[in-house]
């Protein structure tokens, strides 16, 4: 127990480490690579990449190289992505037009982005198989229940890895504050700020209120460090999985061949109550993609400053976790049909949840690819109607999903169903 306990925890702060910078990274895209909306023109590219690398990549990677080393490789993947914006800041205004600098940071930005979308997939199929299989091994031993063992590793590694979100937006924050530089915002500044935002970068406040090159290096300097701290972690002290446990994965692995994966995805699309939830799937794409290029650039950096970024998103993130353990403790005797209103979000299909978890992830990525690819085509407010046309939508149709589901079993409340399942947990972490 205290061996595979070990192993838990280096994942789980392995994941702190990472999440740390590419959070608190994603967070400040917009602001920070604004120049013809480079920054969330990387981002929609990256969720792309994720689309791609998830249909192929990770069975491949964990068959060839076992979970310990799919988990180290695709992290480095993630501190190419900090690379990439380091060079993405070295430029000096007074030498360098705004066509050269967007060119440069245009070949530096969009690779990296690229290779970490890809990393991104596998990363997180190697970190659930090695958690899974590590849970089962101690329950055969231990005599337990392989489910529960399994539900308290994954436990522990969502309490660490949850709080990335609040370390990776402080450090950003602190980090910034330290400019020597204050941005007085004007009237006439902050009418481009909101809803209502001017969508002419040059004159924006956004670049006046950028902090210095120094400050940038410091930053992604972190960012860096951290990254490389994660997969240090993981190449020493993380365990190989055993010999006859990687046999019996790949075994698994090798069942379903690419193709059969693939059009298995899409078979599924045949279940109806799969194709009424696909809005509400691109949705959280959607609501995610705004946060990330909108609304820390449009309500945040515009009117405050880009070092309060961080310190806005560290609510969202503590809410959020908060949230998240709040309505799962509800839902035990409220149901899911009560918290609908306030944001529920899917269905899990008990006897498909590969194919069902496939799509999960390719229309939530879709959404992600949407949002940042019209972010800087359309004023805030239009994005804002957008978002909500789509949650409305999404919302009619999931209550067809419970209708649906009530009308097959009369009588029997929707919360306690097994054979249909019950709320599908989600991971909105790349």
């Amino acid at each position: 127990m205290e061996r595979n306990l070990k192993n838990v925890l280096v994942i789980s702060f392995g994941f702190l480490f990472l999440f740390t910078a590419y959070g608190g990274l994603q967070s400040l895209q917009s602001s920070l690579n604004s120049e013809e909306g480079l920054g969330v023109a990387s981002l929609s590219v990256l969720y792309a990449a994720l689309i791609l690398s998830s249909m192929f990549l990770p069975p491949i990677l964990i068959k060839k190289l076992g979970c310990k080393w799919t988990i180290a490789i695709s992290m480095c993947c993630y501190i190419a992505f900090s690379l990439g914006n380091f060079y993405a800041s070295w430029y000096n205004l007074n030498t360098l037009t705004p066509s050269i600098v967007f060119e440069q940071n245009k070949y530096t930005l969009i690779p990296t982005s690229v290779i970490l979308g890809l990393g991104g997939a596998p990363l997180w199929s190697a970190k659930c198989t090695y958690l899974t299989i590590a849970g089962t091994s101690y329950a055969e031993k231990a005599g337990k229940n392989a489910k529960d063992i399994i539900n308290q590793y994954f436990g522990v590694f969502f309490l660490v890895f949850q709080s990335s979100g609040i370390w990776g937006n402080l450090i950003s924050s602190l980090i910034f504050s330290q400019s020597s530089t204050k941005v007085e915002i004007s009237e006439e500044d902050l009418a481009c700020c909101g809803a209502y935002n001017c969508l002419t970068d040059s004159t924006n406040t956004t670049e006046s209120a950028k902090p210095s090159n120094s400050l940038i290096y410091t930053l992604l300097g972190v960012y860096t460090a951290s990254g490389v701290l994660a997969v240090l972690l993981i190449i020493i002290f993380l365990d190989q999985i055993k010999s006859d446990q990687a046999e019996t994965e790949k075994e698994k692995l090798e069942t379903p061949s690419f193709w059969s994966t693939f059009l298995a995805t899409f078979k599924h699309l045949k279940d109806k109550r799969q194709c009424l939830l696909i809005p509400l799937t691109m949705y959280s794409g959607f609501e995610q993609g705004f946060l990330s290029g909108d609304y820390t650039k449009a309500y945040v950096t515009c009117a405050l400053g880009i070092q309060y970024v961080g310190y806005v998103m560290i609510c969202f993130a503590a809410v959020n976790s908060l949230c998240s353990l709040l309505f799962g403790k509800i839902s035990q005797f409220t149901g899911r049909k009560l918290l609908f209103a306030l944001g529920l979000y899917g269905i899990l299909f008990e006897k498909h949840k590969e194919a069902a978890f496939a799509n999960y992830r390719l229309w939530e990525s879709l959404g992600f690819v949407i949002a940042f690819g019209y972010s800087t085509k359309l004023q805030v407010y239009i994005k804002l109607y957008i978002l909500l046309s789509v949650l409305v939508l999404s919302m009619v149709t999931y209550g067809v999903v419970e209708w649906i589901e009530a009308k097959s079993s009369p009588g029997t409340p929707t919360a306690t169903k097994k054979e249909n399942g019950g709320p599908l947990t989600q991971e909105t972490h790349m």
